[in-house]
């Protein structure tokens, strides 16, 4: 028929930051895992409250533990949502939390160095700023990577105005 016009086929393109990186490794994931019956590849993936519940009950008395070696998959996923990937690497940061988190190489790598001279100087102020990293770690990182992310976008509208 003439004159009537014909509808397009929407096409749907996600999209991909340049640069972009996952922000939780699947891989990291499973070698936190391993030592599961903690709940430190849930605190890693985000589930601060299920974590806890983990460390205090060694993974549900380990059969919580053996369950999340199949929902391990579904916790990355889950994460990689959630949380602003960027220059700030998750990973980087929770081992520098794990295995020298009363040190503050931690807070170093996320550019707070004021309270990584503190941890320093008080063993991660006695282990309650330890704790609590644990169970902020990631929201921490992901606030981060959005303010750089809102630097970035600033900085080009304000370019972008001349």
């Amino acid at each position: 028929m003439k004159g009537t016009a014909i509808p397009q086929a929407k096409q749907y393109v996600k999209y991909v930051p340049v640069g972009y990186v996952e922000s939780h490794s699947l891989a990291i994931g499973y070698l936190f895992w391993l030592i599961g019956f903690t709940g430190a590849h849930r605190f890693y993936f985000g589930k601060p409250v299920s974590g806890a519940i983990w460390f205090f009950t060694f993974g549900l008395f380990g059969v919580g533990w053996l369950i999340d070696l199949f929902l391990v998959p579904w916790m990355s996923r889950d994460a990689q949502q959630e949380f602003y990937p960027g220059n700030t690497d998750y990973t980087v940061a929770w081992v520098l939390l794990v295995f020298f988190g009363v040190f503050g190489l931690h807070r170093f790598y996320q550019g707070k160095i004021f309270t990584g001279l503190l941890y320093l100087l008080t063993g991660g102020l006695l282990g309650v700023g330890y704790i609590y990293d644990v169970l902020t770690m990631n929201d921490q990182i992901s606030g981060i990577n959005a303010n750089a992310v809102r630097h970035v976008q600033s900085y080009h509208h304000q370019q972008m105005a001349w």
